[in-house]
């Protein structure tokens, strides 16, 4: 089935499910067929370990399977799975089982398969990146190399507790010309160790232990292997985790590129509408650090278009059109072309955009801005079109609410401004559960406030338990001035501000505050 689209029905009208890998952990990794199958999907199943990033690629009802109960999903033991998926499908679903890494190495994927034959469900294995290949990668470790080690075997450190003895040759693998790599066994380390050793391995072996490989949360502990169990105790290592063993692990100093990124394992906050917020998730990734997303607003359409498309019937009578956010930009001109109209309608139209990016979504409908100020704001934008509105009639496609600054200033040089809501900003009524968990903990070190109304509907769902971390390990960085004096009167703390005002400014801000 492979290149088919994941939307496939039999005649009876049984449903396909997809054991789609996830990887490991950074959402980068995921394969294009896993995301083809995800926007596709009716219902998602994926593991505690699937990077929940991930969900944004499908608006399907998604639930989390986990090994034990907890806040972050309902504990589903293997046999229930199974039965889901395979009624799931039996009622017409398109279903994907999100596995983390690989589906079918050192994972439940196989009787997952079995069970969905038994119960004549077609399905398909969507290979994923398995954890050895991302996490050794990530660390700086290559499993091969001509000039140490020709082969690699991968071995699994949790073996089914029913089996009535171990199926490991620790003699054979002790002798294994090449590299070792245990899948999850992290808790079994120091009887490994013994057990290599005690089969003639030498005790100086070189060794490592990467845990939450390809993640902002990854370390890594070499030494010995004598002396490894000690080292990852006391380095306080947790699960998931890969234990490597030869001197392959010898070469990582001159390898090891992911650890050395800047906002390694600090995790931020992002308070964009989720569906908005790709470009700061990839930044922080670049990063190192883990972003976690906590809307404050969400974007709406306007619920009656009839005064939006009277504006668009006469549109060409304006001298400027004024937009000061990328979702004005899509609102307004995504509507001219559902009705029916294009940019033929705007030749005699001058373009303002009040930033970079806003100016990069008038260019996506082949517009260009004929102004965009140096500085990124409601009172640069009006000094740079001073000059250019007097007398003149000019739209501005805005929000719901917002600063009344450019229609003041405008109208003071002489212009006839005419405003036009064409989207909603309306507050979210709570963070999503993990992050307000996160935040009640105190397990956020940045927080990027990127507009006043953001900062102060941040203020008003902050809970008073996470109002006590946010001078002691929280920190909150403002976009601009503006957004940092309505954060200070909000009672918000904000520890820097950007110099240029876009969320890459907030981010390059957060270096500056890290070095």
């Amino acid at each position: 089935m492979v290149g088919d689209g994941p939307n496939q029905q039999r005649r009876d009208g049984t449903g396909t499910v997809f054991l789609v890998g996830a990887g490991p952990g950074d959402p980068g990794l995921l394969t294009l067929r896993g995301q083809e199958c995800l926007a596709a999907a009716d219902e998602v199943l994926y593991d505690g370990l699937v990077n929940p990033l991930l969900l944004r690629h499908t608006s399907a009802h998604a639930v989390r399977t986990c090994r034990a109960p907890g806040p972050d999903g309902r504990r589903l033991d293997q046999d229930e799975i199974n039965e889901r998926l395979v009624a799931l499908a039996q009622a017409g679903k398109t279903v994907v089982r999100l596995k983390g890494g690989d589906p079918f190495v050192f994972g439940r994927g196989p009787e997952e398969a079995e069970a969905l034959t038994r119960a004549g469900i077609p399905f398909e294995v969507v290979p994923g990146i398995t954890a050895a290949t991302a996490a050794a990668e990530y660390a700086g470790i290559a499993f091969t190399h001509r000039a140490s080690a020709s082969a690699v075997a991968y071995i699994t450190g949790h073996e089914d507790p029913r089996k009535p003895q171990s199926a490991l040759d620790y003699e054979s693998l002790a002798r294994f010309p090449g590299t070792l790599v245990f899948y999850m066994g992290l808790h079994r380390l120091p009887a490994i160790a013994d057990a290599l050793m005690a089969a003639g391995m030498p005790p100086t072996t070189p060794a490592a232990v990467i845990s939450r490989g390809s993640t902002p949360l990854q370390r890594t502990v070499t030494g010995p292997l004598a002396e490894l169990p000690d080292r990852v105790t006391a380095a306080g290592l947790r699960a998931p985790s890969l234990i490597v063993v030869g001197s392959c692990v010898e070469r990582r100093e001159g390898l090891n590129w992911f650890e050395s990124r800047p906002l390694l394992g600090k995790r931020i906050g992002i308070t964009r509408p989720e569906e908005q917020a790709g470009p700061q998730i990839a930044r922080a990734l670049a990063l190192g650090a883990e972003p976690l997303l906590m809307p404050t607003i969400r974007i709406e359409p306007v619920d009656d278009w009839t005064t939006v498309d009277a504006v668009l019937s006469r549109i060409a009578g304006f001298d400027w059109i004024v937009w000061t956010s990328v979702n004005g930009v899509r609102a307004f001109l995504g509507r001219l072309w559902e009705t029916g109209g294009d940019v033929r309608q705007l030749g005699g139209v001058k373009l303002a955009a009040i930033g970079p990016s806003t100016a990069e979504a008038i260019a996506r409908f082949h517009l260009r801005a004929d102004v965009v100020p140096h500085q990124y704001r409601a009172e640069s934008l009006a000094e740079s079109l001073r000059r250019e509105v007097s007398g003149q009639h000019v739209l501005w496609a805005r929000a719901s609410r917002g600063r009344d600054v450019l229609p003041r200033e405008l109208m003071a040089a002489g212009a006839d401004v005419e405003e036009l809501v064409v989207y909603r900003n309306e507050d979210v009524a709570r963070f999503p559960e993990s992050s307000a968990a996160a935040l009640d903990a105190g397990d956020i070190d940045w927080v990027g406030l990127s507009s006043p109304s953001i900062a102060r509907q941040f203020a008003a769902l902050l809970s008073p338990s996470a109002r006590k971390h946010l001078r002691e390990r929280m920190r909150l960085a403002a976009i601009s001035p503006v957004t940092q004096q309505a954060a200070e009167e909000a009672g918000l703390p904000v520890a820097v501000t950007a110099e240029t005002y876009t969320w890459d400014g907030i981010f390059d801000a957060i270096l500056r505050a890290e070095q």
